[in-house]
Order: structure tokens, then C-alpha cells, then sequence
């Protein structure tokens, strides 16, 4: 089993930064890919940005590409998004995910979920 747990998020008006954080504990050996979603209610929840196991390749969903940047610290198991230009449409409730196998950009390949964090932008 493995447990992630989010935090940083918060309110910021558009234009402003912040970076998320995701610490993930027990069986990390068996993660094979990582990543964060979002969702805001009545929507489906959507792949943001992924990074396989040791970093070798990422995917950023287009809406945010060259926007958030995702980073892995492999000494404490934690892995961050960094969120810049953020706008009001990046609004959502944040995920932390993992899978044990496949990095593909949709919820159905993610074995682990964290419980979320909100990030609200205003304009």
C-alpha cells in the first residue's frame, strides 16, 4: 500500500504562483508512475501533469505546458508541482496520484489517490 498526502494549496489571484507537495509513504518501491489531477465539481477529473519513476519522462496536459513544472524528490519521497501565471480556470481541487503500472493521463491507470488540496484563483 502506498498513502500520499497533499498540501499547498490555497488562494491566489491570477498571475501569482504556488507549489504543490505530495508526500507519498509505505510501499514506494512499487510506484511506477506519479502525477497530479484536478477537478472541479460537475467535471470529470483530469490528468494535469505525470512523471515516471525516476524522472525519465513527463506529460503535461496542454492547458498548463510550460505553465507547472513537476519535480520528484526522491530523498523524502515527495514530489512537487509548480505552479506559475497561474489563471482563475486553474481553479480546482488537486490530486495526487500513482500507479503501479503505466503512466497514461487518466484516472482509471492510477492504483493510489491522495485526498486533495484546493487551489482557488481569483482574477
Amino acid at each position: 500500500q502506498v498513502q500520499l498526502e497533499e498540501s499547498g494549496g490555497g488562494s491566489v489571484q491570477a498571475g501569482g504562483s504556488l507549489r504543490l507537495s505530495c508526500a507519498a509513504s509505505g510501499d514506494t518501491y512499487s510506484i511506477y508512475c506519479m502525477g497530479w489531477f484536478r477537478q472541479v465539481p460537475g467535471k470529470a477529473r483530469e490528468g494535469v501533469a505525470l512523471i515516471s519513476a525516476g524522472g525519465a519522462s513527463t506529460w503535461y496536459a496542454s492547458s498548463v505546458k510550460g505553465r507547472f513544472t513537476i519535480s520528484p524528490d526522491n530523498t523524502n519521497n515527495t514530489l512537487y508541482l509548480q505552479m506559475n501565471s497561474l489563471k482563475p480556470e486553474d481553479s480546482a481541487m488537486y490530486y495526487c496520484a500513482a500507479s503501479i503500472y503505466g503512466c497514461r493521463p487518466v484516472p482509471e491507470n492510477m492504483r493510489y489517490w491522495g485526498k486533495g488540496t484546493l487551489v482557488t484563483i481569483s482574477s
